[in-house]
């Protein structure tokens, strides 16, 4: 067995790219075998016992063995901005009304993931979270007789959206050559999207929602290349938002707006970074995410006269660095500790996700 084999097979933990960074290239010289003096090992097949890329897929669970995988994330996101409405007279006198807003959410899900090596090379998963949102908006008009304060608190608890995914490797890793995995991700409409939130009169939330909405599916493909002690990934997919035709009264008031048609803006994620082992039980990652999402489009009807518009949002750019520490606590359990940092505007400061993999042969 070849050094670059070996690396690999004792590679253990995840990578994660949205919510964990994990523990790969962690090598066991024991386990090391013994050829005989002045025969070169045969190089063959490895089928490597890792999970790699947890939410992207990676090199796969071996047939027959399940990953069962509680899993705790926590995000916040602050947005302080400040506007003003009015005229420039010079750079030094404005006149008019400024605006400062305050907005401080906080996310926590709880989610249960589970993975079968249905193959040697294809896995099959699903994932059930449940999300708890909190939100806080502090809003301050100034320049006018009197000042005013609007506040305005929100949160939720409900199911999230379910996932299904398959993750199936297409070639082997032999003569340095890296693994390449396919995978396509499904995720469903279990949670509570944002037209299925409660409303006032006036078409304003009353709570928030804990899923998109919105059917996707998401094809995407992963390379995973072993140069020990440490394994480069990469991983690029395109999420397709499917457009729905919601049909929904919005306002009860004069205007009486109704939503028709709803597109949501498709996305491109990337990501690519290194896990490094610092010891058989030990690693870290470091790597980076972005994706690129388009705009949404959404169609309104007046029907007090029948008038349609036609309303694009904003594209957002949401990158965050990637930080993970893995501890192999025995050959079926490790715990997976995972940070991501906001980068661009429009990304969570911060998200901690901790897992727990826990493997086991069915058959």
């Amino acid at each position: 067995m070849s050094s670059r084999a070996t690396s690999i097979l004792y590679t253990a933990g995840m990578l994660s790219v949205i919510g964990c960074t994990p523990v790969l290239a962690q090598q066991t010289a024991q386990d090391t075998q013994i050829q005989p003096v002045g025969q070169e090992p045969e190089e063959r097949e490895v089928q490597p016992d890792v999970q790699a890329m947890a939410e992207y897929g990676g090199v796969l669970t071996p047939k027959g063995r399940l990953v069962l995988e509680p899993e705790f994330q926590y995000s916040h996101e602050s947005i302080n901005r400040m506007t003003f409405e009015g005229v420039e007279v010079l750079s030094t006198l404005l006149i008019g009304v400024f605006t400062a807003q305050d907005v401080d959410r906080d996310n926590y899900t709880a989610s249960l993931t589970g993975r079968l090596g249905f193959t040697d090379r294809l896995e099959l998963e699903m994932k059930i979270p449940y999300v708890y949102r909190d939100e806080s908006n502090r809003v301050t008009v100034s320049e006018v007789d009197p000042d005013f304060t609007l506040d305005r608190e929100l949160s939720n608890d409900a199911l999230g959206d379910i996932e299904v995914a398959a993750h199936y490797q297409f070639n082997r890793g032999l003569d340095g050559m890296p693994y390449f995995i396919g995978n396509l991700r499904y995720k469903s409409t279990t949670g509570e999207g944002p037209f299925d939130i409660r409303r006032n009169s006036a078409g304003i939330p009353l709570e928030l929602s804990t899923g998109t909405g919105f059917h996707s599916i998401e094809p995407s493909i992963t390379m995973l290349l072993p140069s020990a002690p440490a394994v480069y990934f990469a991983n690029l997919g395109y999420v397709f938002h499917l457009e729905d035709n919601v049909n929904q009264q919005v306002t009860q008031d004069d205007e009486d707006l109704f939503i028709r048609d709803v597109d949501p803006g498709d996305a491109v994620r990337l990501s690519f970074g290194m896990a490094y082992s610092i010891n058989p039980r030990t690693s870290f990652t470091l790597g980076y995410k972005n994706d690129f999402i388009g705009k949404t489009e959404t169609e309104y009807v007046d029907n007090s006269d029948g008038t349609t518009t036609r309303v694009s949002s904003s594209t957002l750019n949401v990158g965050a660095l990637l930080l993970g520490w893995s501890y192999q606590l025995n050959p079926d359990v490790s715990v997976n500790l995972g940070l991501e940092l906001g980068i661009t505007e429009d990304a969570p400061d911060t998200t901690l996700t901790l897992r727990m993999p826990i493997g086991m042969n069915v058959f």
